[in-house]
């Protein structure tokens, strides 16, 4: 999903990441970090509920504001046609998966045997739109269709919600009404753009749209008429329109052609492991002066300032990333689905499996696990900076300088034994 809609849906953490929708018989599901809800009680769901009896009202008062932004009369009738309150998209909305799960368990689906072998099928099917793509806007083939693999499985998923109808009830609901209001009417402008119909536009429970899942704000700003039909169809059969836009989005956001988004390494004995983090990058020759290696035993080859990345930790694998891995994040911010594109897009051009162990023996912390840990480092003297639920770098930070502390290695990684430890 689009960074657009990330910022306000996807809220997955640096480590840990919730439960993904199990595979369909015969073809894998789509796949990628999905948002943790903020917590509600059963009550106000019910709430919800009870109060959809004013949805109509609702629409008529938004309409005449989005007529007020120069929505026609005519989009907004036919857009507007036998929609009616959805519970199921609130009940969703409220009930994202609670439970987590590690990012070794997210690859192992992500990245599966199947996903790789249709995803060189799909590269293969398309070679000369996603060359013609590629030649356009530098962004690899093999990149283009990871993203779509992780998206809706090579367009298998695209969703089959009435996007119209979520976005009224999402902004009817409240909870993020003013958000999904502005992309209600930037879906009722593509509508009056011409480039789809009120009822072609389908998608996900939260309005994210097509094969490559753009929500309505990044449609309007970056999708692209690829085929020159006058339309940018992103919903339909053919998927050039939405390869060529999630190219468009890439290259708009600062993809380096020639970059890879990351590359397997191995630490030396003895590596300063508080050198670790996004935060702190060095040249690749910096790196191998300290003995940071590829899995072959290589130095790593001059792409620009590099981090060092721990996503599970000192016990799992190493990553150096480039400025590309942050491209990516656009495209949604979490680590775990910037890792899965970028291997996958990497496995699909013939490159190896990770190499590295994980810690299989390890499981992913509940995220009232989370903020207890945010909550006792805070207490501790570590400061979190909030306790929200999310390992994010403030949260990184603070349990380093609690490991350093307690003279453990500082690889920010947020365990059960961390928690354990603080208890």
């Amino acid at each position: 999903m689009i960074r657009a809609s990330a910022a306000a849906l996807v809220a997955a953490t640096v480590f840990l990441y919730p439960v993904l929708a199990a595979a369909a018989p015969a073809v894998e599901a789509s796949l990628r970090p999905q948002a943790r809800p903020s917590a509600l009680a059963d009550m106000e769901f019910t709430a919800a509920r009870a109060s959809h009896a004013g949805f109509d009202a609702w629409v008529a008062d938004f309409k005449r504001r989005a007529a007020a932004e120069g929505i026609s009369a005519p989009v907004l009738q036919s857009a507007f046609a036998g929609v009616g309150y959805d519970p199921e998209v609130i009940r969703l909305d409220r009930n994202q998966a609670e439970f987590s799960r590690t990012l070794w368990d997210y690859l192992d689906s992500a990245v599966s045997d199947t996903r790789v072998r249709n995803g060189r099928a799909a590269l293969d099917r398309h070679r000369t739109t996603l060359a013609a793509i590629e030649q356009r806007y530098g962004v690899p083939a093999e990149v283009v269709v990871a993203v779509w693999g992780l998206e809706t499985s090579y367009g298998s998923f695209r969703g089959s919600n009435d996007v119209i109808r979520s976005l009224a009830t999402l902004a009817f609901d409240g909870r993020r009404a003013a958000f999904f209001e502005a992309q209600l009417i930037a879906a009722l402008r593509i509508l009056q753009a011409g480039d789809t119909d009120p009822r072609s536009m389908r998608g996900s429970w939260a309005g994210a749209m097509g094969h490559t899942q753009f929500m309505p704000t990044s449609f309007l700003d970056y999708a692209v008429d690829f085929t020159g039909d006058g339309r940018r169809d992103i919903w339909g059969k053919d998927p050039t329109d939405a390869l060529a836009s999630t190219a468009a989005y890439l290259a708009r956001f600062g993809w380096q052609a020639g970059q890879p988004w990351g590359v397997e390494v191995v630490l030396p004995q003895g590596f300063d492991y508080a050198l670790t983090g996004r935060a702190i990058t060095r040249d690749p020759d910096e790196w191998a002066r300290m003995g940071v290696r590829d899995t072959a035993g290589r130095a790593v080859p001059d792409h620009g300032p590099a981090s060092i990345l721990l996503p599970a930790g000192a016990r799992g694998a190493t990553f150096m990333v480039f400025d590309n891995f942050g491209v990516i994040e656009r495209y949604n911010p979490a680590d775990a689905y910037v890792i899965g594109v970028g291997h996958l897009a990497d496995r699909i051009a013939g490159g190896p499996p990770i190499q590295a162990e994980w810690p299989r023996g390890d499981r992913a912390l509940s995220f009232s696990e989370r903020e207890e840990l945010q909550a006792r480092l805070t207490r501790a003297g570590f400061d979190t900076q909030g306790v929200d639920g999310r390992i994010g770098p403030n949260t990184e930070a603070a349990i380093r300088r609690y490991q350093t502390a307690a003279g453990l290695i500082p690889d920010g990684y947020a365990s059960l034994a961390l928690l354990e430890r603080l208890r």
